[in-house]
């Protein structure tokens, strides 16, 4: 005799992985549009393969970066918190493929599986803290150590072990000029400072090692001297 699942074995990877009622899976291109900043918001998105930026332009016609996220996140889940309309444009930066869930099954979804409900409620805890921790970034620290802590996110230290970990060859000095907010010329001699000092390796792409994070943590001095920027 053979016995039905129980809810216990259910598996929010696999759900989201599969297609179903109020769920879809696309393949989007790099730089291919999502959804843009001011369309109708009911749908939530979660990353299976590739990255996504989010972007935001404001009133009088300047872009901000305000996230570049990998597999395993969601994305567009302020239609869940009564959002009627996108308030920022989300952008592949490389081929992706994309879950997307009708704000009617999610809230479905999340009410009848707690594996799932948690996995979500985890994300958006951690979102939550990431953008408070931008916040003070951006009122408290110079841009040189708002690029470092950008780079050490992106080359995801603290998760995957200390060794120089490359960050993703679709991140370009443009895009991270707009996630701190100033521009690409500073960026390139922040760049170049930072290999001077053995911080990264920049080879046709950009490797962080670990001096940069304890430079970061401990605030270290070489953060704040000259260099001369030569990176093209």
């Amino acid at each position: 005799m053979v016995r039905e699942p129980t809810k216990d074995l259910f598996d929010p990877q696999a759900f989201l992985a599969k297609v179903g009622t109020g769920k879809t899976i696309s393949v989007y291109q790099k730089d291919q549009i999502i959804f843009s900043q001011g369309e109708a918001a009911d749908t939530i998105f979660y990353i299976q393969k590739g990255s996504v930026k989010i972007v935001v332009v404001s009133d009088q016609g300047k872009e901000a970066v305000v996230g570049i996220l990998e597999a395993g996140q969601f994305f567009g889940e302020g239609c869940m918190n009564g959002h009627s309309l996108r308030i920022a444009t989300s952008t592949a930066t490389e081929d992706s493929l994309i879950t997307a869930i009708t704000k009617p099954a999610m809230i479905a979804i999340m009410h009848d599986e707690p594996k799932f409900s948690e996995l979500f409620v985890a994300y958006l805890l951690t979102r939550n803290s990431r953008i408070e921790d931008d916040l003070i970034d951006q009122l408290f620290n110079s841009s040189e150590k708002r690029l470092a802590r950008v780079l050490l996110l992106l080359a995801k230290f603290g998760k995957e072990g200390n060794s120089p970990t490359p960050i993703s060859p679709n991140i370009s000095q443009e895009t991270l000029a707009e996630m701190i907010g100033t521009t690409r010329s500073r960026v390139s001699f922040f760049l170049n400072k930072f290999r001077k000092l053995g911080f990264i390796s920049y080879n046709g792409k950009i490797e962080v090692h670990n001096s940069l994070l304890d430079a970061v943590l401990h605030d270290r001095p070489q953060l704040h001297r000259d260099g001369k920027a030569d990176i093209p």
